[in-house]
This record gives structure tokens, C-alpha cells and sequence, in this order.
């Protein structure tokens, strides 16, 4: 007998642009000409030494990646994600700690397949299962008809934050700053500010994979009513990004959001959950007395 569906309520993912994120950008960025667009961005050796980092970064077969910050109406977050290429897979275990919905979410990207963990309410109407399965696919319908778009979902679970430095390239005032310790490891800052719209008109030049990736990044700032961002990149000596900081401010306040890399190349393994503790919503519901 199969569970009965908890309540449908997609999962909210409270983190800006990092798909926040939200495709596997990881695998993808290597044979593009430029990270932030399809022609050198005009910063200089800062800009070219970014640029060079992303795509050496973006290219890796997996790391490991914290996030913490603050977003508009979320309050303080903190998050860890691992993705892999080679197979492609994806975790990233997100804590809101503040805002209307507070509390910790888990996606997972196995197999294609999009899994979620659920709330404690959720848990109890689909009788102990934890997980929710979104299937192999983007848009689908579910088993009650209504029709579901993960797309955003899906590229949270999978995606390389690292794509979110590509548009320091793009800023006029880019700059170096000096080095410092980041991770016990001695980096190279460089910082700028450049404007949504800036960021947009590069992009309509941009080709390769990683466009549609910065495409949903961006648009998420716009729905913010962000104008302009503030970026941080630190470099580490293997010419990889080591953090980033992406700050700015919108029509719903201030987010400011640190990501942090780790075990950059190191074996990923993501399990999927058991298939006896998962709700597949592509199911019809099972209803009492049927």
C-alpha cells in the first residue's frame, strides 16, 4: 500500500543565484572563451587572472562548497553542497535561520533523479517516509495533475557556485586588494562592483554551458529588484577560486553570502534515498479506502 501524499508544497530554497542556486554547470564551463561572456571582459591581468580561476574551477570533476549569509526575508543561512561530474550528482543540506520559514532542507541529484528531504508534518502524512522523489526530468506532471517545473530545484541540487565569481569579471573597478589567509591557504583578493544590467548584456553574448546556469542567477537578483552587485574572489595559488562574496541590495533588503571551496577534485558519492523511505509524486496518491 502506498503512502498517502503529504500536503504538495515545493520545497522553498532560500539561497540567492547559488541557484542558489539552481543543469550540472560543473562539467560544462572548461571550453568557454571567457567565464562572464563570449569576449574577454576589458579589467585587465585582474580580470584575466578571475576568469582563468572560474574556468579552472568550474572545470573540476567535484568539490565541496559552505555557504553562509544572510538573505532578504530568510534571516542568517548556512549551507554545504558537494557535486560531481563524473557520474553527475549533487547534495546540498541547507539551514534557514530566520525569515517565515525556518528550518533545514536537503536536495539530493542521483541517477537523474531530483530527491527531497520533507518536513516533520510531511513526514508524518506520507507515514514515516522522508524523502520525496521528483523523478528524472525537469517538468512533469505530478500524480494529481498538476503540472511541476524543478528546473530551479534540480540545478540547486547539482550546480558549482563557482559561476557566481565569473561576474566579477565583468566589473570596471575590478581590482586587486592584496593576499590573505583563507582556509589556511594564502590567496589573492580581488574585488569590484557591476551593475544586473551590465551582467545581462554580456550574457546575450555569451555561448556554452554555463549561460543558462548564470541566466537563472541573474534573473533571481532581478526578481530581488537588485541593481547592482558587490564581489569578493579570493585566488588560491593553483590558479582555483577559493571563496567568493556576492553582496548586494534589493527591493526585500540586504542578502550578503559567503561561499567557501573545499577538497576541490576529491571523490564524491551521493547515495539515493531507499526507494521504501521515498514518496515518488509522479504516483497517483494512495486514499484512504481505495
Amino acid at each position: 500500500m502506498r503512502p498517502s501524499r503529504p500536503s504538495p508544497r515545493v520545497p522553498r530554497v532560500a539561497l540567492l543565484g547559488l541557484g542558489l542556486g539552481l543543469g550540472l554547470a560543473l562539467a560544462g564551463a572548461a571550453g568557454c572563451s571567457t567565464a562572464a561572456g563570449g569576449t574577454r571582459a576589458p579589467g585587465g591581468p585582474a580580470a584575466a587572472a578571475v576568469d582563468r580561476a572560474v574556468r579552472q574551477t568550474e572545470a573540476a570533476d567535484s568539490l565541496r562548497y559552505t555557504i553562509t549569509g544572510r538573505a532578504p526575508e530568510q534571516g542568517r543561512i548556512r549551507a554545504e553542497g558537494w557535486v560531481g561530474a563524473r557520474p553527475a550528482v549533487g547534495r546540498v543540506r541547507i539551514t534557514t535561520l530566520g525569515g517565515a520559514e525556518p528550518g533545514a532542507l536537503e536536495l539530493r541529484l542521483v541517477g537523474r533523479h531530483l530527491y527531497s528531504s520533507m518536513s516533520a508534518e510531511a513526514v508524518r502524512e506520507s507515514h514515516g517516509r522522508h524523502w520525496l522523489d521528483f523523478g528524472p526530468t525537469a517538468k512533469f506532471r505530478s500524480g494529481g495533475g498538476l503540472r511541476v517545473d524543478m528546473t530551479a530545484m534540480r540545478d540547486e541540487a547539482g550546480h558549482n557556485p563557482v559561476r557566481e565569481a565569473a561576474f566579477l569579471t565583468a566589473a570596471k573597478d575590478i581590482h586587486r586588494t592584496g593576499t590573505e589567509t583563507v582556509e589556511q591557504t594564502r590567496t589573492t583578493h580581488y574585488t569590484g562592483t557591476v551593475t544586473v544590467a551590465e551582467l545581462r548584456r554580456r550574457l546575450r553574448d555569451q555561448d556554452g554551458p554555463g549561460r543558462a546556469g548564470r541566466q537563472q542567477s541573474l534573473d533571481v537578483y532581478a526578481k530581488q529588484g537588485v541593481d547592482e552587485l558587490t564581489l569578493d574572489v579570493w585566488l588560491d595559488g593553483r590558479d582555483q577560486v577559493s571563496r567568493q562574496r556576492v553582496r548586494g541590495f534589493g527591493r526585500h533588503g540586504e542578502f550578503d553570502l559567503t561561499v567557501t571551496f573545499h577538497d576541490v577534485g576529491a571523490p564524491v558519492r551521493v547515495r539515493a534515498p531507499a526507494t521504501a523511505d521515498t514518496v515518488d509524486v509522479r504516483e497517483p496518491a494512495h486514499r484512504p479506502g481505495h
